[in-house]
């Protein structure tokens, strides 16, 4: 590893939309890291890494970099879901420190492993859940540590699309490797913000569907679950949503809090805006969430969404030695979730999430 005042070297496995538009502008906005390398075979992805980080080399294949680990201090995952498991495998023996994106596995079971490979050989490891940092979850927890909203009893959060017409590839298939459909995208979030926010889970009830012609994973889903601590999580995911802007809506013993819109930051960044420029992440006013009860309401300021306080989190991790921004052991967690939710959808039951 470089000493401290030079920035860590990071090379970004993948440059689909996840690599492209969230992890490469992210990186590079991150002070103490350079994008260092991007892996991808496909010419036209490659001319556009060249042409936006004109400073990072390009790799055809990861191969490249296990064979010279001394030259990478980070490994960032962002390629297809089936692939994730193995690059995070070959970056954990290769002592590289790495950052997944979600999922973290196709199964629960696979993702313990890596997990387990790497505490096993002191490896940082660690999964790009970027929605804890929204602008209305970063509200929402503010909301609840500050006892406006009293006892929450039900927690209802949506992530709703209309895109009725599926689209060709992977995230599509109904192969179980490919680790597709909704709960795997959508619902990894969902169920993320849902335990950061109220603990561990005690059952799960699902309903979740393939709704338009000819997909093969599923694409609507309503997930359940009762957590431990008694509230409860009431969770939508949909690609066939006609109507989709409620976002949040927590009820409390003395208020309720409502959201509509989603967070400004997807948006930004897929339009290119840079995640250091001024006035980050700032929810317009008409679209803040109200806080109250009844007929009693004010409108609450929405918390500044902060993707790239991800990063800056996994460069002091790494500086100083100190635990990720994530802790992997979240994301199996979810995927047991996941696991549960498709188990009580077959079984038109209420089922316990396996143990972790």
């Amino acid at each position: 590893m470089p000493n401290e005042r030079d920035p860590l070297r990071v090379a970004l496995i993948g440059y689909g939309l996840a690599g492209s538009a969230f992890h490469a502008p992210l990186i590079a906005a991150t002070p103490g890291l350079r994008l260092d390398a991007i892996v991808t075979a496909d010419p036209l992805r490659t001319e556009q890494a060249r042409r936006r980080h004109p400073d990072s080399r390009t790799v055809r294949s990861a191969n490249e970099l296990w064979t010279r680990p001394e030259e990478i201090d980070l490994v960032v995952v962002a390629t297809p879901n089936r692939t994730h498991v193995a690059l995070a495998r070959a970056a954990v023996e290769a002592g590289i420190a790495a950052v997944v994106d979600k999922p973290l596995a196709a199964t629960a079971e696979e993702g313990a492993q890596v997990v387990a490979e790497a505490r096993r050989k002191g490896v940082f490891l660690t999964v790009f859940q970027n929605r804890r940092w929204d602008g209305d979850f970063l509200t929402v927890r503010r909301l609840i540590a500050e006892g406006a909203l009293g006892d929450v009893h039900r927690f209802e959060s949506r992530f709703e699309r209309w895109r009725p017409a599926p689209k060709e590839g992977w995230r599509e298939s109904g192969d179980p490797a490919e680790a597709g459909g909704i709960l795997f995208d959508l619902g990894s979030h969902l169920v993320d913000q849902a335990r950061v926010l109220f603990g561990p889970v005690a059952s799960v009830y699902a309903e979740v569907d393939g709704l338009r012609p000819g997909v093969e994973a599923d694409d609507d889903a309503f997930v359940a679950l009762t957590h431990a601590s008694g509230v409860r999580s009431h969770l939508w995911m949909s690609a066939l949503a006609g109507d989709h802007d409620l976002r949040m809506r927590v009820l409390g013993s003395s208020a309720a809090y409502v959201k509509t819109g989603m967070d400004v930051q997807e948006d930004a960044l897929r339009s290119g805006a840079s995640p250091d420029a001024a006035g980050w992440g700032s929810d317009p006013e008409e679209r803040w969430g109200r806080l109250g009860a009844a007929n009693t309401w004010r409108p609450i300021p929405t918390e500044a969404g902060a993707y790239p306080a991800f990063y800056a989190a996994v460069e002091a991790a790494l500086r100083a030695g100190g635990p990720p921004p994530v802790d992997p052991q979240d994301a199996v967690a979810t995927l047991r979730i996941i696991e549960a939710a498709r188990r009580s959808s077959r079984e038109r039951a209420v089922v316990t999430p396996a143990d972790g």
